[in-house]
């Protein structure tokens, strides 16, 4: 009950509230939208911020680390885990699911999802993904790394990896 009514003030109120990074009702509209997350995520830490228009679904099974920052219009489904000290630009899309295509007798959208429950994201401690980055289903994003703007990312890089593209390719490593 209590999580449906944040969701109502998150979806209803909270997601329109002015810019984080704005100079007048910024910190505040940040505020509010980090209260209702602490109430809807299945674990919150010390966020440093949720921008307007991020949508989580129901939000139930994301956890969040500290210091972990969520930009503005980003998709994260819900079987998402962000570890601390993440930075997520603006216009992140993470793919829950992909659609069968197999049979090629049935029309695609009436084959269903090719994995039920869908894949886990996982994004570890210390990493900058960066604006409109695109993540296939179940990417593990490991320590340190960086994911550049506009990257396509559709497989897993080790840590500490400078990776961006479409599809996504390792750049250099930080270490």
């Amino acid at each position: 009950m209590k999580r449906t009514f944040f969701l109502l003030l998150y979806y209803g109120f909270a997601q329109y509230l002015p810019d984080s990074y704005s100079p007048v009702l910024g910190g505040i509209s940040n505020r509010v939208r980090i209260f209702c997350a602490k109430r809807i995520f299945k674990k919150c830490g010390k966020v440093s911020a949720i921008n307007r228009k991020t949508y989580f679904g129901t939000g139930k099974d994301i956890v969040i680390g500290d210091y972990s920052s969520i930009g503005a219009y980003c998709v994260i489904p819900n079987n998402t885990i962000i570890g601390r000290y993440v930075m997520m630009a603006p216009q992140i899309h993470i793919v829950a699911n992909n659609h069968r295509h197999d049979d090629i007798t049935r029309p695609m959208c009436l084959q269903g999802s090719q994995c039920s429950p869908p894949p886990q994201t996982i994004i570890e401690d210390d990493c900058w993904i960066g604006v409109r980055v695109i993540m296939t289903p179940g990417r593990h994003i490991k320590r340190g790394s960086i994911v550049a703007a506009g990257a396509v990312l559709t497989k897993d890089f080790e840590e500490y990896s400078i990776v961006g593209g479409n599809p996504a390719r390792l750049i250099k490593k930080r270490k």
